[in-house]
C-alpha cells in the first residue's frame, strides 16, 4: 500500500488519476504539514474515491500545544470528520517529549466515534523512549503510527522500524515514512516487515510571480521561484513497486 502525502486538492487528483488509493491531506507542506482547508477535503471526496487521512496540526515546529491551539485543533478535527475524512493524523507530546495521554485519548475517542482511523504522526520520532511510547499509543487505541524509525530517513531508521514491527505490528500499524522513493520502497518494506509506506512523490514547479524587482515571497526570501507538488511520474513509479 502506498500513502501519498498531498498538499492540495490538485495533488490528490493526481494520485487518483494515477491509480493511488490513499492520501494524507495537508496544507503548508514546507512547514511539515498543517491542517488542510475544508475546501480541499470537500473536493477530494467529491471527485475521487481516495481514502483520505487528514492532518490536524495548528502550527509548525513542535507538538506541545498551548490550550487555545489545542482547542482550535479539536474544532478542526470535528469539522474534518463531519465533511468525510476517513482518518485523522495528529501528534501530542508533553514538554518532556512523552506522549500526551490526555489529549491523545480525547482525539482517539472523537475519531473512533465517527468510525474513522486515528493516526499518530512523526511526533513519535521525537519521543525519548519509542517502546514505551508505542505501548502507550496501543493502550490509547491509536490505529497507525507514521515514523521514520527516529532517524532523518526511514532507510536510516530501518533497525528500529524492524524492531517496532516485530514487537507491535500485530497490535498497531507501522507506517514508514521519510525519504522513501521507488528505489528503496521495496527494500524498506521487506526489511521492516511492513506492507505499506508513506511518500511525498515530490515534484517541483516554478511560479514567476513569486518575486518582484524589490520583494520576494520565496520560502528563502530570495530568488527561488519554485514550489513543491505531487509528481504523477513519481506516483506511477511508486505504485509499480508497491502493488
Amino acid at each position: 500500500m502506498l500513502e501519498v502525502c498531498c498538499g492540495s486538492f490538485e495533488d490528490a487528483l493526481i494520485v487518483h488519476e494515477c491509480g493511488g488509493k490513499r492520501i494524507e491531506l495537508n496544507s503548508a507542506l514546507p512547514l511539515g504539514g498543517l491542517t488542510p482547508s475544508l475546501g480541499s477535503l470537500i473536493l477530494v471526496k467529491q471527485y475521487t474515491d481516495l481514502e483520505v487521512v487528514s492532518m490536524v496540526r495548528a502550527r509548525e515546529a513542535g507538538f506541545c500545544y498551548r490550550p487555545y491551539q489545542y482547542e482550535q485543533m479539536l474544532e478542526d478535527l470535528k469539522l474534518l470528520l463531519a465533511y468525510g475524512t476517513d482518518g485523522a493524523v495528529f501528534g501530542f507530546l508533553t514538554e518532556d517529549r512523552e506522549i500526551d495521554e490526555q489529549r491523545t485519548k480525547e482525539f482517539v475517542q472523537i475519531i473512533h466515534d465517527e468510525g474513522a482511523k486515528a493516526v499518530f504522526h512523526r511526533a513519535f520520532d521525537c519521543v525519548k523512549d519509542p517502546y514505551q511510547a508505542m505501548e502507550t499509543l496501543i493502550d490509547l487505541g491509536v490505529d497507525r503510527v507514521l515514523t521514520s524509525g527516529m532517524e532523518k530517513t526511514a532507510e536510516e531508521g530501518l533497525p528500529l522500524l524492524r524492531e517496532l514491527q516485530s514487537r507491535y505490528g500485530g497490535r498497531i500499524e507501522i507506517l514508514p515514512g521519510s525519504g522513501i522513493n521507488e528505489e528503496n520502497a521495496v527494500r524498506i518494506m521487506q526489511e521492516a516487515g511492513v506492507s505499506q509506506v508513506h511518500s511525498s512523490c515530490k515534484g517541483i514547479s516554478e511560479d514567476p510571480t513569486t518575486a518582484g524587482e524589490k520583494v520576494s515571497f520565496a520560502a528563502d526570501g530570495g530568488e527561488n521561484l519554485s514550489y513543491g507538488h505531487v509528481s504523477p511520474e513519481k506516483v506511477e513509479a511508486m505504485l509499480k513497486v508497491c502493488l
